[in-house]
């Protein structure tokens, strides 16, 4: 099995150096193509031959707003109704969870937008509704170590930016 994957491996390395770009000879004067004295020159596309790395300097860089703008009317609609059920009356568990459940489908639907900085948002809303609201901590986590892989740090809570809407006539 080594053998086949060291014998793929070099052919497709054989392959791909056949196929480097080849020397092009530029004609500056037609009337004499074999006066030209300057040397042939390769073009290669998108060389990183004179570009600086990213530094990176080991802290995390701050978070910025990204993903696809959705429309988020009903789901906020569905938020406004559960916090003035919520605030009618603050002890009743069924509006608390109400209340949880609908920044919970708004949270989902700005991870699916790939929203994150704002679906962090409202998945910890969520938490603050409903504590043991398992889905809701499992995002949470999930965002944070996408924002960690990227040497990026997640929006401190609180500090969540609102979502990206879709604009008039698109």
């Amino acid at each position: 099995m080594k053998k086949l994957l060291v014998l793929l491996v070099s052919a497709m390395f054989i392959v791909g150096c056949n196929n480097a770009a080849k020397p092009v000879a530029q004609d500056t004067n037609s009337a004499n193509p074999t006066a030209n004295t300057e040397k042939s020159q390769t073009a290669i596309a998108h060389t990183t031959e004179n570009q600086q790395p990213p530094a990176n300097t080991g802290a995390p860089s701050k978070w910025k707003q990204s993903g696809d703008p959705i429309d988020t009317k009903a789901l906020d609609t569905e938020i406004a109704t559960a916090e003035v059920a919520f605030k009618k009356k603050p002890d009743d568990a069924a509006a608390k969870k109400a209340l949880a459940d609908a920044y919970y489908k708004r949270a989902d639907a700005l991870t699916a937008a790939r929203q994150y900085a704002s679906a962090i948002g409202d998945y910890r809303r969520t938490l603050k509704y409903d504590p043991n609201h398992k889905e809701a901590k499992d995002w949470i986590e999930k965002i944070t170590m996408i924002y960690d892989s990227m040497n990026k740090q997640a929006p401190p809570e609180g500090q969540e930016p609102p979502p990206l809407t879709l604009e008039k006539g698109k």
